[in-house]
């Protein structure tokens, strides 16, 4: 196993919660730690947690003194703290706290309630020291009592309360307790020359003091060396090393993977398979109710985007995604339909999945190539993609399916159709069609019909080369050749149309507009008011000023929008010829306008990612959207929205999304853009280390003109792309017996790869592949190829 040497000013992500892998991790209740250099007061090396805000804070930190000297800031350690190993429930950092006085702490959880740390102490001098060690805690409890000194079966312990929970602090060695100034346990070490200590402390929180005490007590005597063993040989089988002329990113590559890996719970009765949280920190992990059902989104299931996202993080762990895939199955219905997020609380969307299941099936088939797999589900992956075609997801029968609902679309944000913010349209997502949903499903007929013919299922081939044909035509129609991209068009009149206003006035009463549109046009109509609830509006609109037919939009038809009410016209207009309001209040204003469905956003790229632009159409896009600096093209990877239609907008807009930029990315790779996928994998990285090394965090998103961090800590979305590198590099790891090469190395720097015993060494010129019998083999052509034994 690599043995880093990271310290203040490197990248660093030093979240500590139990390990899937290695026991069963506690979905509501689950006690996540973070480990801090430097901060809080005292300045310390301190564990930190709030037991899922059931605590304002809970520290734990060290404390050394020798003749008068006290020392507990790592910043003024003879040597500072040098992070040496981290893994999802371990870290393990070396230092001098005195001069000296080497110091080697390995932290651990090995489960869901407690914590243990291991420390060994070694007196470099030729002199009998006394050093006195303590281990602090300060507990801030919302409700409860703070840490105490107390005893337990004549043993000197640290207890305190809080939100129902009694965190007990245990140390080996017989310690008594500390003078102060904080909580703490105090033992008294005299260290002959060259002699060496070893020391165990552990926290547990449970319900009671005996409770918790037998738990912290158990957890210092279980078996170290074992147990630190177990966890190296899990995560050098599932993680990728990866040495590039750069540490910054050989770090940032392996905090991802050891973040992503952190993500995970096992299943339990509501899912068969491990699944994941989108984040999980100190804040994260306790359910008031008990059973998850009052988890917010982040922790309320898996959504088929980060699934996927997933997949390219973990590209060392591919049973993972497989898994991944089974729970997604395990929600489907007789009609095909798959829950677009199953959770371990049981939770339920209702809304049918975003067509990327498919594809995620064969990212997994590659991988492993695991043939069975995809004949024991390949019914249920065509049932799937038939009910995107259904009356219910395709309204107009024309083969081109529509979103259900914003949250579906894995972008719900998008102005045109969100309504949680003040500049948002609130357009009702399912009477457009949408060119990211066409490309998904054409990506998902393209791998089903790849995995029909090797599966010998010609009697399908019909259906899905019909399906795909749909799709790929609708797509067609949706390409803006006056800006060179795609755009969203009403799925009845086929039209892109601007937002204009055709009326307004303020409180009840009649409008006669007497306005012609250019086109025929859905109407939008927007209530702006202080008392949203309290509204019955009722609308009448007609394209006369007197006679003809008209169409009511009742108070039901209404949603709720920031600000306001907003509700979209099921007839298409022409002209519009009189307004007759019902319901509001004086100072209520109303606006009448045609929808806009004008505005660019990254998913409208979309169908780089599934192959459907010529290679005209597709330099046409690149050029004029994705490359151009006025557009998509920014210095910290591709914003979610090129051209902001607010001011206020700019966190929403300059939103990096990484699953999306690295679905853009796997589009440059596609049409052989291997060169602009480089440079966008270069520029995410440029996002994503300033972050580690000032915030020691991810973030959920970057600011895409200042590579600011936007939205959660640590966040699924936010982690560095592991899988897009190596694709990018041209690498394509099979098993450690057969991998794929392409083209040549576009990085500064060789870069060397290892995986279960396979070594790569990716020059700038060559690669050497050293297989784990120890054959080697070097590869100067840039052609593909597949190289195995």
């Amino acid at each position: 196993m690599r043995d880093w040497n990271l310290t203040f000013g490197d990248p660093l992500s030093l979240t500590l919660a139990a390990d899937f892998r290695l026991t069963t991790p506690d979905y509501v209740n689950d006690h996540i730690w973070e480990l801090e250099l430097g901060t809080g007061e005292p300045a310390s090396l301190s564990l930190n947690t709030t037991y899922g805000l059931r605590a304002r804070s809970m520290r734990i930190f060290l404390r050394f003194q020798e003749a008068g000297s006290v020392v507990t800031d790592p910043k003024t350690f003879s040597v500072l703290p040098s992070l040496r190993r981290f893994y999802p429930n371990f870290i393990t950092l070396d230092f001098s706290p005195l001069e000296n006085l080497e110091a080697n702490i390995e932290y651990w959880v090995p489960d869901s309630h407690s914590i243990a740390a291991r420390l060994n102490i070694v007196n470099r001098t030729n002199a009998t020291r006394q050093i006195k060690l303590e281990v602090c805690g300060i507990l801030a409890p919302l409700d409860g009592q703070t840490l105490t000194p107390i005893q337990q079966q004549m043993v000197n312990i640290l207890a305190g309360q809080t939100g129902g929970l009694v965190p007990v602090i245990f140390m080996t060695g017989g310690p008594k307790h500390g003078p102060g100034p904080h909580p703490s346990l105090l033992l008294e070490l005299e260290l002959g020359p060259g002699a060496t200590r070893q020391i165990t402390f552990s926290q547990a929180s449970l319900d009671s003091i005996p409770a918790s005490f037998e738990l912290a007590r158990h957890t210092a005597a279980r078996p170290w060396e074992a147990e630190r063993a177990r966890i190296e040989r899990t995560n050098e089988s599932q993680t990728i090393d990866i040495r590039t002329g750069d540490t910054d990113w050989d770090a940032a590559l392996a905090f991802s993977q050891k973040a992503a890996l952190g993500l995970f719970m096992a299943g339990n009765d509501k899912l068969p398979q491990p699944s994941f949280v989108q984040a999980r920190g100190i804040e994260h992990g306790f359910s008031h109710k008990g059973d998850g059902t009052d988890y917010p989104p982040s922790w309320n299931g898996q959504a088929p985007l980060e699934s996927y996202y997933l997949a390219n993080l973990l590209p060392g762990a591919p049973h993972i995604i497989k898994g991944l895939l089974q729970n997604f199955f395990s929600t489907q219905s007789e009609n095909g339909s798959i829950d677009s997020r199953p959770g371990l609380n049981g939770n339920r969307s209702k809304f049918l999945a975003a067509p990327l299941l498919t594809s995620l099936a064969w990212k997994y088939y590659e991988d492993t190539h695991d043939i069975k797999f995809i004949e024991a589900n390949f019914d249920k992956l065509i049932k799937f993609f038939s009910a995107w075609f259904s009356p219910a997801h395709d309204r107009d029968s024309d083969g081109a399916p529509e979103w259900d609902h914003v949250l579906q679309s894995c972008f719900e944000d998008n102005p045109i159709f969100d309504t949680w913010n003040p500049w948002s349209q609130g357009l009702d997502i399912s009477l457009v069609h949408s060119p990211s949903l066409h490309a998904m499903l054409y990506r998902e007929a393209t791998y089903l019909i790849r995995m029909a013919e090797m599966l010998n299922r010609s009697e399908d081939l019909p259906l899905l080369h019909q399906g795909a044909e749909h799709v790929r035509t609708a797509l067609h129609e949706s390409w803006n050749a006056r800006i060179g991209f795609y755009s969203y068009r009403d799925h009845e009149t086929g039209l892109t149309s601007t937002g204009k206003v055709a009326a307004k006035r303020k409180g009840p009463g009649s409008i006669r507009p007497r306005m012609v549109f250019e086109a025929p046009t859905r109407l939008l109509i927007e209530i702006q008011t202080k008392s949203p609830a309290a509204k019955r509006p009722e609308v009448e609109l007609g394209e006369y000023p007197i006679k003809g037919e008209s169409e009511l939009i009742e108070d039901h038809h209404f949603q709720w929008r920031s600000g306001g009410l907003v509700a979209v016209t099921k007839k298409i207009y022409a002209r519009l010829g009189r307004v007759n309001i019902r319901g509001l209040d004086e100072k209520d204003k109303v606006i009448i306008k045609t929808i806009d469905t004008s505005g660019e956003d990254l998913t409208l790229a979309l169908p780089l990612w599934a192959g459907i632009p010529d290679e005209q159409h597709a330099q046409v896009l690149l050029g004029r959207s994705l490359l151009d600096a006025e557009r998509f093209n920014r210095p910290y990877g591709y914003p979610a929205i090129p051209l902001p239609p607010d001011p206020e907008t700019d966190p929403v807009a300059m939103s990096v999304h990484l699953p999306w930029n690295v679905l853009i990315g796997e589009g440059l790779l596609k049409y052989g853009h291997r060169k602009e996928a480089a440079r966008l994998m270069a520029r995410i990285m440029n996002a994503i280390l300033p972050n580690l090394k000032r915030n020691h965090a991810f973030a959920q998103r970057y600011h895409a003109e200042k590579g600011t961090p936007i939205g959660e800590r640590n966040a699924l979305q936010g982690l560095a792309p592991v899988g897009f590198f190596l694709q990018t590099l041209g690498i394509t790891i099979y098993s450690p017996t057969r991998i794929r090469l392409e083209g040549e190395n576009l990085y500064p720097w060789p870069v060397t790869i290892s995986y279960k015993g396979l070594t790569i060494l990716r020059g700038l010129n060559s690669t050497q592949v050293t297989f784990p019998n120890g054959k080697s083999v070097e590869i100067t052509d840039s052609a593909a190829c597949i190289v195995e034994i």
